[in-house]
């Protein structure tokens, strides 16, 4: 359950990144931008957002990734298990104190 909702997380951010690039292909299509520009946009999306958000859930920890995820509005707590947002109290917990 825990690896379903880190994956749903992974979802939610990589869809915000990939938002940002494709805008930038929609300034290419209109001749905004160049090619080289446009393929470093690419790069910089794959060497960035693309490799940090990869490592952190597939090698970060699930339980912080989702209680994250929770605090930040990526998930939504509605849609969530009770008994999973119970197990994930600590962390929801420290991670809402350092918002604070």
């Amino acid at each position: 359950m825990l690896r379903a909702w880190a994956a749903e997380a992974y979802e939610v951010e990589l869809n915000s990144e990939l938002k940002e690039l494709a805008e930038s292909f929609k300034e290419w299509e209109r001749g905004e931008i160049g090619a080289g520009e446009m393929s470093q946009f690419i790069h910089k999306f794959y060497r960035g957002p693309s490799k940090d958000l990869y490592n952190k859930y597939n090698q970060g920890d699930n339980a912080l990734n989702v209680a994250y995820a929770v605090v930040t509005g990526l998930l939504d707590t509605d849609k969530m298990p009770e008994e999973l947002l119970e197990a994930l109290a600590g962390p929801i917990s420290f991670y809402q104190n350092l918002a604070e």
